[in-house]
């Protein structure tokens, strides 16, 4: 059998090989008039892509299903078990032809924080060691609001006609997540997100954008640097 020549390249340790990096994110909901409907699946896929380019992991691509809270309604998403299970084989089958002990899954769609209980099951069904990365769920405000226009900006999914009315709250209810009222109600968070888009409406930084996308990739890193320890 061929050895393979794992230190080779830009490569600052050879374990990097171990680890995976794989996107979450959700290809189905809407953002406004101004971000496509698979807004979270890119944005986790470029920060995957670039945290794994910088570092050396394996890029594992992207988890196709997505979960959402039963409150909110703005796309097609799929039950929690049934995402924990296309994880399990998607890693599953990334092990068996990768070699890899240790992923991290990059997630930037709110509605998937809850397979956060489900981490222990997905590392018993696989025997790897996961790490649920929600730096960018952290940082990038409300949904369909600046951070996603101006991240939507640097990637060029934007469509700069429409921002003037991404704010129109009564027709594109989802922005903010305005028009989830029992959402708002459970969550201070969401409620402070819909606030601030009425009240402050939206702009887009591309300078802003980049700064996002550094911290999740840069808090990705950390992720992996981490697990080059354990």
């Amino acid at each position: 059998m061929v050895e393979l020549r794992l230190s080779a390249g830009n490569v600052h340790n050879p374990d990097i090989h171990k680890i995976g990096i794989i996107a979450l994110g959700s290809h189905l909901e809407n953002h406004g008039p101004a971000l496509p409907i698979d807004t979270d699946a890119k944005i986790a896929a470029y920060i995957a892509l670039e945290a794994s380019l910088k570092c050396g992991a394996k890029f594992l691509g992207i988890i196709y299903p997505a979960h959402e809270l039963d409150e909110i309604n703005h796309g097609k998403h799929v039950p929690l078990e049934e995402l924990r299970d296309n994880i399990i084989n998607t890693l599953n089958s990334a092990k068996h032809y990768l070699g890899i002990e240790k992923v991290i899954i990059v997630n930037a769609h709110g509605g998937n924080i809850p397979i956060a209980t489900e981490l222990a099951n997905i590392e018993d069904a696989t025997d790897l060691i996961v790490i649920l990365n929600n730096k960018m769920i952290e940082s990038e405000g409300p949904h369909g609001g600046s951070g996603e226009l101006s991240m939507g900006r640097v990637l060029g999914i934007i469509n700069e006609e429409e921002i003037e009315n991404q704010t129109n709250l009564e027709k594109y209810e989802e922005v903010g997540l305005y028009g989830f009222n029992k959402a708002r109600k459970n969550d201070p968070n969401i409620e402070a997100g819909a606030i601030d888009v009425k009240e402050n409406g939206v702009y887009v930084d591309e300078i802003y954008g980049k700064q996002l996308f550094d911290l999740s990739i840069n808090s990705v890193i950390f992720d992996t640097e981490k697990l080059l320890d354990f």
